[in-house]
């Protein structure tokens, strides 16, 4: 009997979608990458660099914005929601690298 194998991460399936909600006018946006398998990888190394286990900081202040972050790989599913102030470092760079896949 052989044992199941995680797949490669050259193959993996890997999904990504960043909502922002609040400020002034309180519009919803949306952007969202589904990785090609050559690509998964790279996008798995920016999901595993996040702090997603880390407590969130309390976002204080009207008209705000608030950042959903959940993604998909084959090994897990994460999700997080962070306030504007606390979009930093591996969170920023994770938010801005799908921002710009879904704009090409």
């Amino acid at each position: 009997m052989s044992e199941a194998r995680p797949p490669e991460r050259d193959d993996a399936h890997v999904v990504i979608a960043v909502v922002r909600t609040g400020g002034i006018a309180g519009i919803r946006r949306r952007w969202r990458v589904e990785a090609p398998p050559e690509e998964a990888g790279d996008w798995i190394a920016l999901i595993d660099s996040c702090p997603w286990d880390e407590p969130t900081p309390d976002g204080t202040g009207a008209d705000r914005f608030v950042w959903s972050i959940r993604a998909r790989t084959p090994a897990e599913r994460r999700e997080h929601e962070l306030p504007d102030g606390a979009l930093d470092g591996p969170w920023r760079e994770l938010v801005d690298a799908v921002r710009a896949a879904s704009r090409s």
